[in-house]
């Protein structure tokens, strides 16, 4: 029996974002580009969360940059590290609370893409796509295809690349399908942690 795909509304990312990122493992990231439709199965993300959360870029204030996390929830904030490698982050929370969740990795047709930079790559995300509304299921958006996840089935582990954050660091806030079985495609790509 085929499970009807359902386009996550507002509603979803209006909640605490830890909860929403625990509960992003295993929907699907959906991107139309050209016609064509790309989905994967969302295998790791990581949560910031808030003003006084010192990995997440909100915690320096409000800037340019940050605006979009100020924001509803439900929209993207892509941003660049290095100077080449595009993050997408999904908004959560209350407004003016700034908080959002990265997509650090997914599977697409049994092909694991780990790290956000190479995720992006993939789908062809660039600041383009920033305070894009990802709840209306137009060129990038949020999907719940029916799987459950047990509680077992997430791993839940400390973010990566933001040691300068001191004891935020240590969050547990990075959850992982402890199950993956698509193959990577290439080496994972290093990009740093610090999101939204």
């Amino acid at each position: 029996m085929k499970t009807k795909c359902r386009i996550l509304p507002r509603v979803y990312f209006n909640r605490p974002t830890v909860t929403v990122a625990r509960s992003l493992i295993g929907k699907y990231l959906v991107r139309a580009i050209d016609g064509r439709i790309l989905a994967g199965k969302i295998v790791e993300v990581e949560a910031y969360v808030g003003p006084q959360d010192k990995a997440c870029h909100a915690s320096k204030g409000r800037t340019q940059r940050t605006d979009v996390m100020f924001g509803p929830g439900g929209v993207a904030y892509v941003y660049l590290i290095y100077g080449m490698y595009y993050c997408l982050n999904v908004v959560t929370d209350r407004e003016e609370f700034p908080s959002a969740v990265l997509i650090r990795a997914i599977e697409i047709d049994g092909e694991l893409i780990d790290g956000p930079g190479r995720l992006c790559r993939a789908l062809q995300i660039d600041r383009r796509l920033n305070r894009v509304d990802l709840t209306t299921g137009e060129s990038l958006w949020f999907e719940d295809r029916g799987a459950l996840m047990e509680r077992g089935d997430v791993g839940a582990y400390p973010r990566v690349g933001v040691d300068y954050a001191g004891e935020w660091a240590k969050k547990p806030w990075r959850f992982r399908l402890r199950r993956v079985t698509a193959q990577t495609r290439t080496g994972r790509t290093k990009a740093k942690g610090g999101a939204g």
